[in-house]
């Protein structure tokens, strides 16, 4: 049947080839796009810092799953009221690690106290927006009053960010290698607090970086000895000559806050 002039007037207004370009969202979301949407994901957060002048960073990365020992002994009463015993062994076993919270939110708390460069000027810190360690080391710099940057990525389950980070620095990615960009672009020193398999993939790829002169030579801490030498044989990989000894200079290892802290002043003063 034919329609008439006004139907036909109105399915025109209404197709989607008639949306502006830039307002289409199945426009924008399509396969051949994507090459757009990488580029405008570097371009976004790249900006908004460029207005913060955001220059230096400090990154801080570490596992999702770490909580304070606040909250996990508030959790450790209420299992035992509740007499439920694996959640007993789990909560206590978690308890083990809650000491890298406290230091990676007391570390960050010294960052934004104390100016690192004889300017004025401080390293903000960037996190990946999530729970965990990400949560205390941005908490560290909300406790101070001062602004920190959260990097959050879009997961099948959606990662939340985190109370503590600035509104206008709080990013949201869907690209982990646009993401990861943003994490080393501006980075003056890596921290990685114990963490699991997203941590090993940032930690990892750093290294690499440096150790290929893809990027700029800076300082990577890796926080809790007894964790890192125990998760990772870094002697064996020497010896079997997947990496030179000299590799093993690319980080260093380090067990608290105040000395983490000092050693990157004293890198920088050098």
């Amino acid at each position: 049947m034919k329609t008439s002039k006004k139907q036909n007037s109105e399915k025109i207004k209404n197709s989607p080839s008639y949306r502006l370009a830039f307002h289409d969202l199945d426009f924008l979301g399509s396969d051949a796009l994507r090459p757009m949407r990488l580029q405008l994901e570097l371009l976004k957060p790249e900006m908004i810092m460029d207005e913060h002048n955001i220059a230096s960073t400090v990154v801080v990365f570490g596992s999702a799953r770490l909580k304070s020992k606040e909250e996990l002994k508030k959790a450790l009463k209420t299992a035992h009221r509740d007499k439920n015993d694996s959640k007993i062994r789990e909560l206590e076993l978690k308890l083990k690690y809650a000491h890298y919270y406290d230091e990676a939110r007391k570390f960050t708390r010294l960052i934004a106290e104390n100016p690192i460069f004889p300017n004025g000027n401080r390293m903000v810190v960037v996190t990946g927006g999530g729970p965990g360690i990400m949560e205390a080391a941005n908490r560290g710099a909300y406790d101070a009053q001062t602004k920190s940057i959260g990097l959050n990525i879009t997961l099948e389950h959606e990662q939340k960010p985190n109370s503590y980070i600035s509104p206008e620095l709080c990013f949201q990615f869907q690209y982990f290698a646009i993401r990861k960009m943003h994490f080393l672009m501006r980075a003056k020193a890596i921290v990685v607090f114990p963490g699991g398999f997203g941590t090993f993939d940032e930690l990892f790829e750093a290294l690499t970086l440096i150790q290929t002169g893809r990027m700029p030579k800076m300082p990577v801490y890796l926080f809790g000895k007894d964790y890192w030498t125990n998760v990772v044989n870094f002697d064996l990989l020497v010896d079997s000559g997947m990496i030179s000894k000299e590799d093993l200079d690319l980080f260093v290892f380090m067990e608290n806050a105040e000395a983490l802290w000092q050693h990157i002043r004293d890198y920088y003063e050098q």
